[in-house]
C-alpha cells in the first residue's frame, strides 16, 4: 500500500475536512473529522507533513499537531486558491491545500509561538481601540454638524465640538443626553488608547532589538516594538528587499514580452507594519518639506523630483530595507553624513 505523504487539513469550527496523498499526488484516502478527533487521528498515524491554511487558530493546531512528530507547513490563502478545482467546497478546499504544499517552490509562513502571538495582541487591539474611537469621533462631527456646528479636521480640534456639547446653547435639550453618551465613550477610548500606549512604551524600553531599531528615523516606540513582534525572523529573507516585498513596499510587476511594467505597491504582508512605516515615514516627509533635510541627501533629492506621496511610499521602503539590515546583522543605524567619516 502507497504511504501517505502529505495531509491537507481543511480548518473550520467544527468539522475538518482531511485529504490524504502519496508523493505523486494520488488521493489516499478523504475523511471528515470532527474538532475532538483530529489530533486523535493524526497521533495514529506515521509521521508525515500536515499543511494548513495560515488563518485564526492555524499557529496554535500548528503548534500541537508539530508535538505529535509532524512536520507543519502553513501556507497563505492566497496561495492555495490557484489549486481549487471548479467548485468550492472543504473537500476541494483539503485536496488544494495538499497539493499546494507538495509543489517545491512553495512558500510557507513560519509557525508562531504563543509568546510571539502573545506579543502582537496589544497592536491589534490598539488598532481596534482607535478605530472605535475615530468611529465615535465622526460620529460627534455628523451629529454636530446637523446643528451648524463644524469643527477643523484632526483629533486637537475635537475638543471643541466636546465643549459646544456641553454649553453650546443651540443643541436642543434632547439631544443633549445621547451627545453626552458619545462624549463618555470618546474619553473611555481615550484612556484605553493611552493605556496601551503607556504598556507599548514600557516593552519598547525593556527590549533590545526595540531600541536599536528606534535609532532610525521616522521609527519611535510603537513601530519599533511592533517590528520585534509581528515581523518573521530577518534570517528568512535573502537581502533587504525580500523583506519590503513581504511587507507589500515594493511595485506590483505586470511585464510582458521583455517589457517591465510597474504598477502600485503590492500591499502583501503584514498591514501593521506597513501603515506604521509609512505613518513614520510621512511624519520624516513632512518635517523635512517644512524645515529641510540637511542630513539626509537622498531624501533631498527625491524631493526635488518626485509628489510628496511616492516619496513617503519610496522612503517606507527605504526603512523597511535598513530595518532589515539592523534586525539581521546587529548595529544601531548610522546616518549618511556619520557612516561615510
Amino acid at each position: 500500500m502507497t504511504e501517505v505523504n502529505t495531509i491537507g487539513l481543511d480548518l473550520a469550527k467544527n468539522v475538518f475536512q482531511v485529504h490524504g496523498g502519496d508523493p505523486s499526488g494520488s488521493v489516499l484516502f478523504r475523511k471528515k473529522l470532527r474538532r475532538d478527533q483530529v489530533l486523535g487521528f493524526l497521533a495514529t498515524q506515521p509521521t508525515f507533513t500536515v499543511a494548513m491554511e495560515a488563518c485564526a487558530g492555524g499557529h496554535y493546531r500548528a503548534r500541537e499537531i508539530a508535538k505529535l512528530g509532524h512536520a507543519v507547513r502553513l501556507i497563505a490563502p492566497g496561495y492555495v486558491k490557484p489549486f481549487v478545482k471548479r467548485q468550492k467546497n472543504d473537500a476541494a478546499d483539503a485536496e488544494a491545500i495538499c497539493e499546494a504544499a507538495q509543489r517545491p517552490t512553495m512558500r510557507f509562513v513560519a509557525v508562531k509561538s504563543e509568546e510571539q502571538q502573545a506579543a502582537a495582541m496589544v497592536f491589534h487591539v490598539r488598532d481596534l481601540v482607535v478605530r472605535q474611537r475615530t468611529q465615535t469621533i465622526n460620529a460627534i462631527r455628523g451629529h454636530l454638524a446637523e446643528f451648524g456646528l463644524v469643527a477643523a479636521q484632526g483629533l486637537f480640534h475635537v475638543t471643541k465640538l466636546v465643549a459646544a456639547i456641553e454649553n453650546d446653547s443651540t443643541i436642543p435639550e434632547a439631544a443633549r443626553p445621547i451627545l453626552f453618551l458619545l462624549v463618555e465613550q470618546l474619553r473611555s477610548l481615550d484612556a484605553r488608547v493611552a493605556v496601551l500606549d503607556r504598556e507599548i512604551a514600557r516593552r519598547a524600553r525593556e527590549d533590545a532589538e526595540a531600541r536599536r531599531l528606534m535609532t532610525i528615523p521616522g521609527i519611535g516606540p510603537i513601530t519599533a516594538t511592533a517590528l520585534a513582534a509581528l515581523a518573521p525572523s530577518a534570517q528568512i529573507f535573502k537581502r533587504g528587499r525580500d523583506f519590503a516585498a513581504w511587507l507589500g513596499l515594493t511595485p506590483l510587476q505586470r511585464s510582458s514580452g521583455g517589457k517591465q511594467k510597474l504598477g502600485e505597491t503590492s500591499r502583501m504582508g503584514e498591514r501593521t507594519l506597513r501603515r506604521l512605516l509609512i505613518i513614520g515615514a510621512s511624519a520624516t516627509v513632512r518635517w523635512a518639506m517644512r524645515k529641510g533635510s540637511m542630513t539626509d541627501p537622498w531624501l533631498s533629492r527625491m524631493l526635488e523630483r518626485k509628489p510628496p506621496m511616492l516619496v513617503i511610499v519610496a522612503l517606507a521602503n527605504k526603512t523597511a530595507r535598513i530595518v532589515w539590515a539592523l534586525m539581521a546583522r546587529g548595529g544601531i543605524y548610522r546616518t549618511p553624513a556619520l557612516a561615510a567619516r
